[in-house]
């Protein structure tokens, strides 16, 4: 079977910024207008006031000091508070498809590869903006790739990961020459601006990232995949319920949108031990061991349970330049985060010297891959 390496990435970034004062500054004005709106019902205990948020919470909570998101004006807007996007028409490039587009350009001119020779796209990401047709096969066609197949796939946050094991598995069985895995994460559109425990957690943007032969590549930064391993177990801590069978469910007006919710401390308590564990198991079966990675590039969801993840493997803090961070500037990008970390903090190092990329959530769902700088 062929060799494999991750041989270049790309990054697309959202155009707007929201610190987490002025995220602060619209929730906080939304709470006050609630309160004062229902404040009979408070009184009379039908509903419960809400409690204000603050920077000190959400940076001691998560980590996160920014995110970058697709439309700004929306998401601080207290008599909105999400994004607002003006529809396009079905002759249009979609937004997830804009996106990937730009991200897998820099992708492909660094790994040197033209559209003629890439024979798969793979769009991975937490949510796709419609069912159909696939968003990767119209990214294909606006990339000019005219060969090949391409098709959507979602694992919510180990998107990434999950395709990038099928991207590997082509190219190691010679059914694909390059593969090219995009993931647009659009996380503003599925998050509940509106409730005080989540409402900082998630960003927008897009990764992309080409997968070929290791006797092809010719990229500075070329990385060869040793192993890949993914697992899965169900959970309903993480969960996302709308969809196409949404409007025909005739459901309490006054209940909380069916978008992005999740018992948060269950979550850190369950995920962090089986990460922790599905490295370790996954480094054992090529006998390698945690102390022997020279950079985890994991999952950006939370910084205490990276802190704790960690720790678990190296039985220490591991340092910024083990484990670097982005989330605090990026927040939670679902699946992109892992490849927005490996993208920042991978050309840095040496050849020979070994890393791991992993992924963590819904589902449950963990993927990783372990990688060798070439």
């Amino acid at each position: 079977m062929n060799r494999v390496v991750i041989s270049a990435s790309g990054l697309y970034t959202a155009p707007h910024t929201i610190s987490n004062q002025e995220l602060v500054t619209s929730y906080n004005a939304f709470v006050g207008q609630f309160n004062a709106a229902n404040a009979a019902r408070i009184v009379a205990g039908e509903v419960a006031a809400l409690e204000e948020s603050s920077v000190d919470f959400i940076e001691k909570a998560s980590g996160i000091t920014r995110r970058y998101v697709m439309d700004k004006a929306g998401v601080l807007d207290p008599q909105r508070m999400r994004p607002k996007f003006v529809p396009r028409g079905n002759d249009q490039l979609s937004m997830q498809a804009e996106m990937a587009v730009a991200a897998a350009g820099e992708a492909l001119v660094v790994a040197g590869r033209s559209a003629t020779e890439v024979d798969a796209v793979i769009c991975a990401a937490s949510n796709m903006q419609r069912p159909y047709p696939a968003m990767a096969v119209e990214i294909q066609r606006a990339l000019g790739i005219s060969q090949g197949y391409a098709f959507d796939m979602n694992v919510a946050c180990s998107s990434a990961t999950f395709a990038l094991e099928l991207a590997v598995n082509a190219i190691r069985c010679d059914t694909a020459r390059s593969v090219l895995v995009v993931n647009p994460e659009i996380c503003s559109a599925h998050l509940a601006w509106q409730d005080r425990d989540c409402h900082f957690i998630f960003g927008d943007v897009c990764t992309a990232i080409v997968v070929e032969r290791l006797e092809t590549a010719t990229s500075p930064n070329a990385w060869e995949v040793l192993g890949s391993q993914l697992a899965t177990s169900f959970s309903n801590n993480i969960r996302n319920n709308a969809g196409f069978l949404s409007r025909c469910e005739d459901r309490d007006p006054t209940e909380r949108d069916q978008l992005f919710v999740q018992e948060g401390r269950r979550v850190f308590k369950e995920v962090c031990p089986m990460a922790a564990e599905h490295i370790t198991r996954h480094l054992a079966s090529l006998d390698l061991a945690p102390a022997q990675v020279r950079r985890f590039w994991l999952h950006q969801a939370n910084l205490a349970m990276n802190q704790l993840i960690g720790r678990r493997l190296l039985g220490r803090e591991a340092t910024a330049d083990e484990a670097p961070v982005i989330l605090d500037e990026f927040a939670n990008t679902a699946s992109a985060g892992s490849i927005i970390a490996f993208h920042r903090h991978s050309a840095d190092l040496a050849a020979g010297d070994l890393g791991l990329i992993c992924s963590f959530g819904a589902g449950y769902s963990i993927g990783s891959l372990i990688v060798r700088k070439c």
